[in-house]
């Protein structure tokens, strides 16, 4: 019996029950925003994945705890991070690690679509705003 469960449990981990499938294109806001709305697709206690809008612009900030990886999908923004700054684009792939100070303003007329990968889990009480 004991052989049994740790099997079962193996397979639980190898499939898991809330394995999901995303199509990036037909995800959408699901209300008018002002500058940003973030969308939370999916999450655990090892990380938590949002789809991000951004009309505007992200305020200087880091995490203390978290990193982050970005996936631009759509859009174009000019990005701090850490003490550079980058011109950003579809395509792009961006890691963010923990204490690294980071900005975005959008240079583009559609806002900027990413997806955002926060691991460990992301409840929001770990974005530290950085004033100048």
């Amino acid at each position: 019996m004991r052989y049994l469960f740790s099997g079962l449990l193996i397979c639980m981990f190898i499939f898991p029950a809330s394995a999901q499938l995303f199509n990036f294109d037909t995800i959408n806001p699901d209300a008018p925003y002002e500058n940003i709305f973030s969308k939370k697709i999916y999450g655990d206690s090892l990380a938590t994945t949002f789809i991000i809008w951004i009309k505007k612009d992200v305020a200087l900030h880091k995490h203390a705890e978290h990193t982050e990886q970005v996936y631009i999908l759509e859009g174009t923004a000019k990005m701090l991070l850490g003490e550079n700054w980058f011109d950003i684009k579809a395509g792009d792939y961006i890691i963010i690690p923990k204490q690294t100070p980071h900005q975005v303003i959008v240079n583009s007329v559609i806002p900027l679509k990413v997806v955002s990968i926060q691991s460990p889990m992301f409840d929001g009480t770990d974005r530290i705003l950085i004033t100048n």
